[in-house]
């Protein structure tokens, strides 16, 4: 009964790391790199694929994360292949990410007219909190060699809201913002 527990929490953190990934897009920090000998502009169609040992979320943030990249794509003029045995120019794949950070805040203190005739330094006061951080990687890999062609990462302090929709619409505009740089401009 534990570690079925343990999986559910485990399930839930992660899907409150991709709904709530990247609650406003100007503070989203997105970074990408690609494989320069190939034009990726010529990718049309894509195929999904599940990577094996990566972090996967509850079925409900999936269907959200693969939907915000399909819409993404197609207003980029990808089309998704119809069924997995359907060719396609590239695989395409997902992974989430939870890390966390101490954030230590001080207050108080100051100086001010002290014991021995001169100035001495006041109380001061710490306190520490946890920061949750999400990332979101996603891929593009060459069917054939299945090597890696365009990685794109988006990484936020989470901040999830309470309604599904609003989470969704983040997570919409964190995937535009991830993938604006795809497909980069052909080498001349």
């Amino acid at each position: 009964m534990r570690n079925l527990r343990t999986l559910s929490l485990a399930a839930g953190a992660m899907g409150l790391l991709a709904m709530g990934l990247l609650a406003a897009c100007a503070t989203t920090e997105t970074r990408y790199d690609y494989d320069r000998r190939v034009d990726l502009s010529k990718i049309k169609t894509y195929r999904w694929v599940v990577l094996e040992g990566a972090e996967r979320p509850n079925q409900l943030t999936d269907n959200a994360i693969r939907e915000a990249i399909d819409n993404t794509l197609a207003r980029k003029g990808l089309r998704r292949a119809a069924n997995d045995s359907d060719q396609a120019d590239a695989l395409v794949a997902y992974q989430i990410s939870l890390s966390q950070e101490q954030q230590i805040t001080s207050y108080g203190g100051g100086y001010g007219y002290g014991g021995w005739g001169g100035w001495g330094g006041g109380m001061e006061t710490a306190t520490t909190s946890t920061i949750h951080i999400g990332t979101l990687v996603f891929d593009f890999y060459d069917p054939a060699s299945k090597n890696l062609l365009w990685r794109g990462q988006a990484s936020k302090t989470l901040n999830p809201s309470k309604d599904p929709d609003k989470n969704r619409e983040r997570l919409q505009i964190a995937v535009d913002k991830l993938l604006e740089t795809f497909p980069p401009p052909p080498k001349t």
